[in-house]
């Protein structure tokens, strides 16, 4: 259930890489905590973004839950899709579900994010 070709932050957030390109989602296990989505606030393209630093937020039925950049760059492309179908992040949260693309700043800040096997045990330690 968890991909193996991309790297994953401790807040839940994913990037797949694409030579200097990241492209950003949030997981299937933060989708599945926050329930049914109805609303997501995506960054602005062109905007600066800097890792560990919000980069849009996610209404759920539950609650508001920031996303957060899981690497520093340049905002290239959102998802627009995601403004009239939300829903996307809970269906298809590595595919349809992508939240933004991000030219690398710092390509090393990758190396810093956890594979699967290491995400699948913070998932283990957090539950």
């Amino acid at each position: 259930m968890i991909p193996d070709d991309l790297r994953y932050h401790k807040e839940h957030e994913w990037v797949r890489i694409d030579g200097q390109q990241a492209t950003v989602g949030i997981s299937h296990f933060a989708q599945e905590a926050l329930g049914d989505v109805v609303f997501v606030d995506l960054p602005k393209v062109e905007s600066q973004v800097s890792a560990n630093q919000e980069l849009g937020e996610v209404e759920s039925t539950k609650a508001t839950s920031s996303i957060y950049a899981p690497v520093s760059g340049t905002v290239l492309k959102v998802n627009a899709d995601l403004e009239d179908h939300p829903e996307h992040l809970n269906k298809d949260p590595y595919g349809q579900g992508w939240i933004a693309v991000i030219e690398l700043s710092n390509p090393a800040e990758v190396e810093a994010l956890m594979d699967a096997a290491q995400y699948q045990e913070f998932l283990n330690a957090e539950t």
